[in-house]
């Protein structure tokens, strides 16, 4: 499983669209950097407060936030979907698994490579952006690394999904699958928002479905949280309009639902490797 995992970062390391990522990564948060510092300086000329301007820089890091989830959904998407799917495909799994190499190690292998390269994307650009923002606004979220852990376990859940798909599915309908399952997931949650705010359990029980089926939105929670100024949450927190607000969230996730995404992509690795084994090669 270890070298398979080797293999699998060095093969990712030589795709042009990792090094694309990266370089459209360091880009937007140049231009975040500058648009930001654009902002402070408006702000401050027309004499804003503080709090103001915590508000205003919080709100535009989650929605940096926000963006840089999709792109990490289409990243996990990319390298995910054709990691079996293409294997199969060029008869390179058939190789691999006639030598004695269990198909489960192969798979874990798969996913754990993926996996690392994955968070060490989202690490890195998550971090930087938030120094950049830091270093021309003054703003730094009350902990940067907690809303940088969520978004990484968001890419490792939709990494998981498509490992899932590309045992059955080719590698564009595996990916086009995951990214649609993530945005139906961010609707949901935003559908609930909306249900708490206007006190209808049928939209919270939606959101409530999703986050079971499918848990990135609430991670997503998680990330929002991390990045709002704690007097900005004791501002507005009990406000049931912010409530509503699929950009504000009033509290952390629970430790169940934490541990429930993290059970989540156990559960969904064992159903690949059972997928897996009963494939025909």
């Amino acid at each position: 499983m270890i070298t398979i995992a080797r293999l699998t970062i060095g093969e990712t390391a030589r795709k042009r669209i990792l090094w694309v990522l990266i370089i459209l990564a360091v880009a937007a948060v140049a231009l975040t950097a500058w648009g930001v510092s654009q902002l402070v300086n408006l702000a401050r000329e027309a004499g804003a407060d503080e709090l103001s301007l915590k508000l205003g820089v919080s709100q535009v890091l989650i929605f940096i936030a926000f963006q840089f989830g999709f792109v990490l959904a289409m990243t996990a998407a990319f390298l995910g979907s054709p990691a079996i799917a293409a294997d199969l495909e060029s008869g390179v799994a058939q190789a691999m698994l006639a030598r004695p190499l269990r198909r489960s190690s192969y798979l874990l292998g798969r996913w754990v490579g993926l996996a690392i390269v994955v968070v060490c994307y989202a690490a890195a650009s998550g971090l930087l952006a938030i120094a950049a923002v830091s270093f021309v606004s003054g703003y730094t979220p009350p902990n940067p690394i907690v809303p940088v852990m969520y978004l990484a376990g968001q890419a490792l859940i939709l990494l998981t999904l498509t490992i899932v798909l590309s045992t059955r599915l080719p590698p564009i309908a595996g990916g086009a699958i995951a990214v649609v399952a993530y945005g139906m997931a961010w609707l949901a949650g935003v559908l609930g928002h909306v249900g708490q705010a206007i006190g209808t359990n049928g939209l919270v029980g939606v959101s409530d479905l999703g986050r079971i089926l499918f848990p990135t939105d609430t991670l997503w929670q998680g990330v929002i949280y991390g990045l709002e100024p704690s007097i900005v949450l004791n501002a507005i927190g009990q406000e049931q309009i912010a409530r509503g607000n699929p950009f504000f969230a009033a509290a952390p996730p629970d430790l169940a639902q934490v541990a429930w995404a993290a059970a989540w992509v156990v559960l969904a690795l064992g159903l690949a490797i059972g997928m897996l084994r009963r494939r025909e090669l």
